[in-house]
């Protein structure tokens, strides 16, 4: 049975151990699509973790995002004033080379 499989699958022109190639591939390909929805169970736990870590940090940012208001009215009157800023740099020559290709008439 499978040695006739094995030279259906022979493709002409090439020696006959091809076909028993091309016969593998597809029986693991074929075990492959099998195997593969068993490979996702497992992971319901590792999402419940994930999702307790998820609810802490969520709970951790309504606590900080409730001290902020509390901390902007002690000690700030107004906004602290914006930092001086400086003109950039530049060079004299310019820093890349000119390119006089394709010339515009």
């Amino acid at each position: 049975m499978l040695n006739d499989l094995a030279t259906r699958l022979t493709l002409p022109g090439l020696p006959e151990w091809t076909g028993l190639v091309a016969l593998l591939v597809l029986l693991l390909l074929a075990v492959c699509l099998l195997v593969m929805p068993f490979s996702v169970f497992g992971l319901k736990g590792r999402l419940d973790s994930i999702e307790a870590q998820l609810d802490d940090l969520r709970a951790e940012l309504r606590v900080i995002a409730a001290r902020q208001p509390d901390a902007r009215r002690e000690g700030w009157d107004a906004a602290p004033p914006p930092a001086e800023t400086y003109p950039p740099a530049t060079s004299a020559g310019r820093a890349e080379p000119r390119i006089s290709w394709p010339r515009q008439s």
